[in-house]
């Protein structure tokens, strides 16, 4: 027993000094490694471009050195013991040894450091590869991975394991965000909501009592304009109820299949650009969010009050569809439309030569048969999104302002909420009067909802391809190659004519939107820094580039024979394809021509908005005409 305790004792002796001894340690070890100098870095440096690196472990007030390739920066800690280095160049691409100080206490890291324009080649690749193929998906993808690769390595190792990363992390990091998947349920929530009040015959209500008014050439020609203007979110679903609906009033009106067409086409995507709630809302902001996230001035700011700021700048879509109503109020037209229209007058709505394209019209595009058509079942949703929409930015916003309120306010919060709503009431509505059964309701809002998967799988792309061009430090790279050069001035038409381009050769103006957004705003506010514009009294810059980057997308995809809008409206309009692209080419390019002279270009310089937009109108007002010429009914 003796013996016993007196082991214990020794036992309980070993465990006291063994704790004496970790504590001491632990004392010692702790301050130790919270004075322990850490270097950040950038994931990899960019040769010849200035970029930002950080120290910590200093105190408030410590003089910090940073040291590369013979290069010596210093500053001053702030009172985090955080030390910040903004404009270290390094000179040569390899592996360099970055090293920092403070007093006597010293550490380093190794860097790597690549050509400055390997940054550019994830966007370069992913712009040249959708030219080839024609196709958004897979050049987003490619372009991911060789994004991926460059943070890792040029080796086959780096090539595999950049291809797993660009989907593993970039992909899965580019939806884990409250916002972001904010901005993808609001949208599918709208998609849901126009498939059921398109079920239940609440669309076709009100199509067609526009259409019963229309009793001339003319009448029919601006009674498919205010249908296109009334179903303003969503593109695709104005294209083919518009279409669909219209066809058999423009035939019997003698109006040609290709005017038809081009009412349909240059109306549904110009609406849903600039409205304030549509399914290209959510995709839009979207992209700009992300853009703004990687500027520190402007991480502040809502992507939603950028946008409504941008609208008065949106010049093609707001000509566009000003143009729409002067060609069809007016009975003018020339070029090939001229012709058109003149032979549907003699009877013959389309041409002999004509073929069709491949009939799309799903049971979810259309209203279910023998049920009554009221239009009230599609007002009211509709209404009721709207009415919820601005009621909760302004609840949830705060300042004595509008402009103030959506500053603070919470879009994405608002979106959620009216688009839930608004899908509530249509499946309300349609329940209670016994038009559809809940197991009908459900799959009509899943039939709207699927619509818009594919442009939600092209924005997480999107979202992830910016996450990676701001991790390879892209913007930096093109502000040091393009801001000494890039007149401040003529950003946005540069943008514009860019968009363009890229969106006809291509066809789409979603994918074009998000390979340049997380390009362009970085670019347009460090170019905008360089030149001393950036303040408040400049921000037209922005605003008109983030404009001319939808606008020109837009542009693009009307000019485009093989723009998914184009092609949908040949198609819903029973129009030849190439009699439909061969038609609305001059008018499109007549209002793009206008809008980039007349009113992107002058407002880079200053000029406000809102005179561009009433001397662009007078513009396309003289020039149609001019040249145009009225047929006869």
């Amino acid at each position: 027993m003796l013996e016993s305790n007196a082991t214990q004792g020794c036992r309980n002796n070993f465990i006291k000094t063994r704790r004496l001894f970790v504590a001491a340690w632990l004392a010692i070890w702790i301050p130790l490694s919270a004075d322990a100098i850490e270097i950040e870095t950038p994931a990899v440096g960019l040769a010849g471009v200035p970029l930002e690196y950080w120290v910590s472990g200093a105190t408030d007030g410590d003089v910090v050195v940073l040291s590369v390739a013979g290069e010596s920066w210093t500053s001053t800690a702030n009172v985090e013991g955080r030390a910040v280095f903004d404009e270290v160049l390094i000179a040569e691409a390899g592996t360099t040894i970055v090293a920092a100080s403070i007093g006597e206490r010293s550490t380093s890291v190794v860097h790597r450091v690549v050509p400055g324009w390997v940054s550019i080649l994830p966007a370069v690749a992913a712009i040249a590869i959708a030219l080839a193929l024609r196709n958004v998906i897979p050049a987003l993808l490619l372009g991911l991975w060789i994004g991926a690769t460059t943070l890792q390595s040029f080796t086959f190792y780096g090539a595999g394991r950049g291809l797993l990363d660009s989907f593993q992390v970039f992909v899965t990091g580019a939806i884990v965000d409250f916002d972001r998947a904010s901005i993808i349920l609001f949208t599918m929530m709208i998609g849901g909501m126009v498939g059921i009040i398109t079920r239940n015959g609440g669309m076709a209500s009100v199509v067609e009592s526009i259409v019963s008014r229309a009793k001339t050439a003319i009448g029919a020609q601006v009674a498919v304009w205010l249908m296109g203007l009334m179903i303003f979110f969503d593109d695709y679903s104005n294209t083919l109820v518009v279409g669909n609906t219209a066809r058999s009033l423009t035939d019997r009106l003698r109006v040609s299949r290709e005017k038809l067409a081009y009412i349909v086409d240059s109306t549904a995507a110009p609406v849903a650009c600039i409205a304030l709630i549509t399914t290209w809302i959510g995709y839009e902001i979207g992209l700009v969010d992300q853009a703004l996230s990687s500027i520190d001035e402007l991480s502040h700011m809502q992507a939603y009050t950028i946008f409504i700021h941008s609208i008065p700048y949106s010049f093609y879509p707001i000509f566009a569809i000003i143009f729409v109503f002067m060609i069809s109020s007016s009975g003018r037209d020339f070029g090939p439309m001229l012709a058109a229209e003149k032979r549907a007058r003699a009877g013959t709505v389309r041409p002999e030569s004509s073929v069709d394209l491949p009939s799309i019209n799903g049971d979810q595009l259309e209203p279910k048969d023998k049920i009554p058509l009221r239009a009230v079942n599609a007002f009211v949703p509709i209404i009721t999104l709207v009415v919820a929409l601005l009621a909760s930015l302004v609840l949830l916003g705060e300042g004595d302002s509008m402009i103030e309120i959506l500053e603070t306010t919470s879009p994405y919060r608002s979106m959620m909420y009216s688009s839930f709503v608004g899908v509530l009431v249509a499946a309300i509505m349609t329940l209670s009067q016994r038009i559809l059964t809940l197991h009908e309701v459900v799959d009509a809002w899943y039939g709207g909802l699927r619509a818009t998967l594919f442009g939600m799988i092209i924005l997480v792309l999107a979202w992830a391809l910016s996450d990676l061009t701001g991790t390879l430090n892209t913007a930096a790279y093109l502000v040091t190659l393009l801001a000494d050069s890039l007149p401040v001035a003529l950003i946005p038409a540069i943008v514009f004519i860019l968009a363009a381009v890229t969106a006809f050769t291509t066809g789409t103006s979603w994918g074009t939107m998000a390979i340049l957004m997380p390009l362009i705003i970085p670019l347009s506010w460090a170019v905008m820094s360089v030149n001393g514009m950036a303040d408040a009294g400049d921000m037209h810059i922005l605003y008109s580039a983030v404009a001319c980057c939808l606008a020109g997308a837009v542009w693009g995809d009307h000019c485009s024979p093989i723009s998914d809008t184009t092609v949908l409206s040949s198609i819903a309009s029973g129009c030849d394809h190439i009699e439909h692209v061969r038609t609305q080419l001059p008018y499109a390019l007549l209002v793009g021509v206008v809008g980039l002279l007349v009113g992107t270009v002058p407002a880079g310089f200053g000029l406000s908005p809102w005179i561009s937009i009433v001397i662009g109108v007078a513009v396309l007002a003289f020039a149609l005409k001019t040249f145009g010429r009225r047929v006869e009914n």
